[in-house]
């Protein structure tokens, strides 16, 4: 199946930047991750996405799953559930493990869903 890829443009803008927060993901009353090196990726009219460093989550905590999904900007999106957290944490994660070129910054990071972990913190540096 030949998946359309589409490129971010002025009727559909994504930026990339650094965080400047520190985010720490709680679940199943454990820290999942702890970052000071998060991204916000800012997509069209949706609410930002912070992705975070793999090498800044406990990925032993997280089970992937073979749920995915497509995105025509960001490309073919794989899943993790977090075991601690329940039911409510399966798919709880999603990442691009070979996003597009134009959101390539997005590569070995994580993001999560705030319905499905305990919480996310975000806090000013």
């Amino acid at each position: 199946m030949e998946r359309t890829v589409k490129i971010p443009g002025p009727d559909h803008p994504i930026t990339v930047s650094r965080s400047a927060s520190h985010i720490i993901v709680m679940a199943g009353g454990r820290v999942i991750a702890d970052s000071t090196d998060a991204l916000a990726l800012r997509e069209a009219s949706y609410p930002e996405v912070l992705y975070i460093p793999r090498k800044d989550v406990d990925m032993s905590l997280l089970e992937r799953t073979s749920h995915s999904t497509y995105c025509p900007y960001k490309g073919e999106c794989s899943y993790y559930s977090i075991p601690a957290g329940g039911d409510k944490a399966i798919n709880a994660v999603w990442t691009y493990e070979a996003p597009y070129d134009a959101v390539t910054e997005i590569k070995e990071h994580v993001a999560f869903y705030p319905d499905r972990v305990d919480s996310i913190e975000i806090e000013s540096r």
